[in-house]
């Protein structure tokens, strides 16, 4: 592996999770020895709960959103707002929540982002709100290679995340090119069903919510559905990407950006990956002590 060459986390819960960042940022910065010095934290994306403009999964963060900013803005690291609805119209655009929310992050420290699907959404907020970067949202399930190369050649995106199923489509992606290796944003610990073909109307229920529509729960078509998520069954799904992986095949291979899912689970689980993408093993019970001992953070 090249020893200069970085992976950079893209952690979930920007305002879901703003209570552990609280204590695991800190605690990130201050013991940097308890980390992997082969990884950064290249962002912190979500959305509050009752926004337009969300998609992806239901939000349910309640952080003040000005408590937020501050906190990503004294460790230096980038906010990203979830954007993802992909059936927003004209009407919507004048939403004062979202606007509000751009307006308070479209500056900070480091530069921030928006996670988007919808073109109309893209060209309101890169005309209103220039400061901000894009990310193509995983919502766009590009299973296909072809349009995950059309993806990248689109200049308004930083990042594009692809569907989870073009993880380990090597042949394809060793043959991208280096500027459009750096734009791969793989989406690593995803407990979908590697088979499933109903995934876009997944996503569109959740859109159809954030609107504000009096709709039905999306059936999920897997067979284990009633489940729930499981990181030991995500770590079973053909398309997971361990840290083994990251460090032997696509670090060296020229990708460094890796987007951790988990906005709708819990902090405790979010803290499994923290301390499994990021933790040395012999410093991973030190971690979790430190964390669950604060006696101001609900982990459950």
């Amino acid at each position: 592996m090249n020893e200069n060459r970085k992976a950079y986390y893209h952690l979930p819960g920007l305002f879901e999770f703003y209570d552990l960042y609280k204590v695991f940022l800190p605690l990130f910065h201050e013991h940097r020895e308890y980390f992997y010095d082969w990884c950064e934290i290249g962002s912190i994306y979500g959305a509050p709960q009752d926004c337009l403009w969300g998609g992806g999964r239901v939000g349910f963060g309640d952080a003040d959103p000005e408590e937020v900013a501050a906190l990503m803005n004294e460790y230096g690291i980038s906010a990203r707002l979830t954007f993802s609805n992909s059936l927003l119209s004209e009407k919507h655009l004048s939403d004062k929540k979202c606007n509000a929310l751009c307006e308070l992050f479209e500056h900070g420290a480091v530069e921030n982002g928006v996670i988007i699907h919808s073109d109309l959404l893209l060209d309101y907020i890169r005309k209103t709100y220039p400061g901000f970067y894009f990310v193509s949202s995983t919502t766009k399930v590009l299973t296909d290679f072809s349009d995950l190369v059309d993806e990248l050649a689109r200049d308004e995106f930083r990042y594009v995340v692809p569907d989870f199923r073009l993880n380990k489509s090597f042949s394809d992606l060793e043959a991208l090119s280096e500027a459009q290796k750096k734009k791969v944003e793989f989406l690593c610990n995803e407990c979908c069903w590697y088979e499933c073909f109903d995934r876009k109307k997944c996503y569109e229920n959740v859109s159809r919510k954030s609107l504000g529509e009096d709709c039905e729960d999306h059936i999920c078509v897997s067979p284990d559905a009633k489940k729930g998520y499981c990181f030991s069954d995500a770590m079973k799904n053909p398309g997971f990407i361990g840290i083994d992986d990251i460090q032997k095949v696509y670090l060296p291979a020229g990708f460094s950006h890796f987007k951790i899912e988990g906005r709708s689970l819990g902090s405790a689980i979010i803290l499994e990956f923290l301390l499994y993408y990021m933790t040395k093993p012999e410093y991973q019970l030190k971690v979790r002590e430190e964390i669950y001992l604060d006696s101001m953070l609900d982990l459950f």
